[in-house]
């Protein structure tokens, strides 16, 4: 068996059987290095080399984590938390409640998705605005994994349709590879023809809303630090400082492409005005640092399963050897580029890197097959979006855990890798074949 075939089958499996995922990701990565016939010394030394390219990924999410429970000390997540509750109402009768439902959704759509293109920072968003409504989420009877599955729609969408913030990125990405691989595209090409596709994942959603998530789920309520609301006050100037703050940081991250030095100026913002104490300043970045140490340690192992999938060569034989078993069939071709794509985004946890991997190989095969231009986008569009969904290496997942796990309620593998896997690549698979079949 292919030995990425083989190493991202072992992550997947341990991850389920509710293995942690940095374990999952270790035993995998040696087995398929072990596989390739790199041996067990090799294996290990590229893995461990390969950590340190999610380093800064890592840091930075550490650093925003503490900025958002700083951020909970201004009381401004009280705030959001006893409006929504005026909204929901104490008990909250059945009509309201069906409405405040429809509201809450929207809302964190809406914010998902800007924090992909009209503020693009991506899921260092989610521990600052989701743990606080946590305790309305509750009320309402909301299924977390109907969240979990929201706001990775609105993560991933966004970037495949749209040119803007990272989906400017994951163009540009997209449009250099090719024309590398020798297929010169437009940039307003891409769009047009990432429309079918990303209508896959609407549909995806619509399924999670209006069927599979529909009925009510119970939870405990559970004080946790960024959504304490009881104990939090709140003044005119604290809610001001926060604005700052969260203005700030966004305005540093954006200037300087660092999410790291963004998240420093919102915390020094903090304690130059005062809401953040300095004897209690140490505790609490502490707290906040622990909130997103799961993903950073996730990110890094990833990181390090990539480079020994990359040194294995496997990526490269896994295709080859599927266009021999292809011949002349486009559907066959199509079918099986999508589910390459699938496998490596899954394993390595992220669409833009399997850009590069894939395009080199994809490229002449879809010219091969008699695949229009617009078709060979959509196809390698698809391929590589698919599988940022459901991957539990992904931020596109792990973000979304971060938010609802703050008080141990939501499984990360069981509550939003495996909704957002069945709701999103699936049609993402059905989509994309249609797309490369008919554009």
């Amino acid at each position: 068996m292919n030995a990425v075939v083989l190493a991202v089958a072992v992550m997947l499996v341990l991850s389920l059987l509710r293995i942690h995922v940095v374990v999952a990701l270790l035993v995998g990565a040696l087995t398929g290095g072990v596989i390739a016939g790199m041996g067990l010394t090799e294996t290990i030394t590229v893995f461990t080399e390969g950590l340190g390219s999610n380093a800064v990924i890592a840091l930075s999410y550490a650093l925003l984590g503490s900025f958002a429970v700083a951020l909970s000390r201004t009381g401004l997540p009280a705030l959001m938390v006893n409006k929504a509750i005026l909204l929901v109402g104490k008990e909250g009768e059945t009509r309201k409640k069906s409405l405040s439902k429809v509201l809450i959704l929207f809302v964190i759509l809406m914010i998902s998705s800007f924090s992909q293109n009209l503020i693009p920072v991506h899921i260092a968003i989610i521990p600052i605005f989701i743990p606080p409504l946590l305790h309305v989420l509750n009320e309402l009877q909301l299924d977390r994994r109907l969240v979990a599955t929201v706001i990775t729609f609105g993560l991933i969408t966004p970037y495949m349709w749209f040119p803007v913030g990272f989906g400017g990125i994951f163009h540009e990405i997209l449009q250099t590879n090719m024309k590398d691989s020798g297929l010169t595209v437009n940039m307003d090409q891409i769009p047009t023809a990432m429309t079918i596709p990303s209508l896959g994942m609407i549909a995806g959603l619509l399924i999670a809303v209006f069927i599979t998530y529909r009925k009510p789920r119970s939870y405990e309520n559970k004080v946790v630090g960024t959504s304490n609301s009881e104990e939090a006050v709140y003044t005119k100037r604290s809610i001001l400082t926060a604005v700052l703050a969260i203005a700030a940081t966004l305005f540093v991250q954006l200037q300087t492409d660092s999410m790291i030095f963004g998240a420093l100026s919102g915390i020094v913002l903090l304690y130059f005005s005062g809401q953040l104490k300095l004897k209690s300043s140490d505790a609490v970045l502490t707290e906040g640092m622990k909130m997103m140490s799961y993903i950073g340690f996730v990110m890094i192992s990833a990181a390090g399963f990539a480079a020994v999938m990359r040194e294995t060569g496997e990526v490269e034989t896994l295709v080859k050897d599927s266009a021999a078993f292809i011949g002349n069939s486009t559907a066959l071709g199509v079918l099986l580029m999508l589910v390459i794509g699938l496998l490596v985004t899954m394993g390595i946890g992220s669409s833009f890197s399997t850009i590069p991997i894939i395009t080199t190989i994809f490229v002449p095969l879809a010219g091969e097959l008699g695949l229009s231009v617009m078709a060979t986008i959509a196809l390698i569009g698809t391929a590589a979006a698919l599988g940022d969904a459901g991957s539990p290496a992904s931020d596109s997942t792990l973000g979304p855990t971060s938010g609802l796990n703050v008080d141990n309620q939501h499984n990360h593998i069981w509550d939003t890798c495996v909704p957002t896997f069945l709701h999103y690549n699936l049609p993402l698979i059905a989509f994309g074949f249609i797309a490369a079949m008919v554009l």
